[in-house]
């Protein structure tokens, strides 16, 4: 398993937001949680990913305890975060956005004075655009952010994520505000990622497109996980769908 979490346990005044949550995903596969709103869903990725602290329980990642470690420092461990609502820069263009996400040498003074960078920006541009290609929007690499539609921002949002060569991926509803036909896409450029050995932990509500393409499903509610299992069997099980009619 490329992430764990045991007994995992986030409070907000007294609230408890999780209660004792166990998790695995599974190395190069698409695991989804889903829920009710106020379920918990959101805080569970967010401690994960270390934009809140855990207040009990641990989380591991490639069999290291990572527990509230900073986001940044799991960004250079291998874990990348992407949010319910994307957030690029809008006046830069699409592949200025992806450029960003990589660290640059010339960001230094050394790297700067030696102009150590400008091999490494050729790299940048090359892989952007592989990238931009990979996802089907290389057309778009010269349009400024703010010109593009809901679903083409989760395909740049995609892209930053990729840039920093991650291995795991948690995302918060990618496919919110995006048309059947262009999710169907996301979640099948996902599937390929996951050939290629990528990881995503996925937060989605749109459960008539993305059950079919996600290997396990946890369901929430109140802070706990009340189901797991594959796709339409978990969905199909009483108690969840006593959650479902109850919200």
């Amino acid at each position: 398993m490329i992430l764990r979490t045991f007994s995992l346990s986030k409070f907000f005044d007294g609230l408890k937001a999780l209660d004792r949550v166990n998790i695995e995903v599974e190395e190069g596969k698409i695991t989804l949680v889903i829920g009710p709103n106020g379920s918990g869903k959101t805080t569970l990725i967010n401690v994960i990913t270390g934009f809140y602290k855990a207040d009990e329980g641990k989380v591991e990642y490639k069999g290291e305890d990572i527990t509230n470690k900073p986001p940044h420092e799991l960004y250079r461990r291998g874990i990348v975060r992407t949010f319910q609502i994307p957030k690029p820069l809008k006046k830069l263009t699409v592949l200025e956005n992806l450029l960003i996400a990589r660290e640059n040498p010339g960001e230094g003074i050394v790297g700067a004075l030696t102009k150590a960078y400008i091999p490494k920006e050729k790299e940048s541009v090359t892989k952007a655009f592989e990238i931009l290609e990979f996802l089907g929007i290389e057309h778009l690499w010269d349009e400024e952010a703010q010109n593009l539609s809901g679903g083409q921002l989760r395909l740049v949002e995609i892209g930053r994520a990729l840039m920093s060569d991650a291995d795991l991926f948690v995302m918060d509803e990618p496919l919110a505000g995006v048309a059947p036909k262009l999710s169907h896409d996301i979640l099948g450029r996902m599937r390929e990622l996951c050939e290629m050995g990528k990881t995503f932990l996925i937060v989605e509500h749109r459960l008539d497109i993305v059950l079919e393409y996600v290997d396990k499903v946890y369901v929430m509610a109140s802070g706990r996980i009340i189901a797991e299992g594959k796709g339409k069997e978990v969905i199909e099980k009483p108690e969840v769908v006593e959650v479902y009619l109850g919200a």
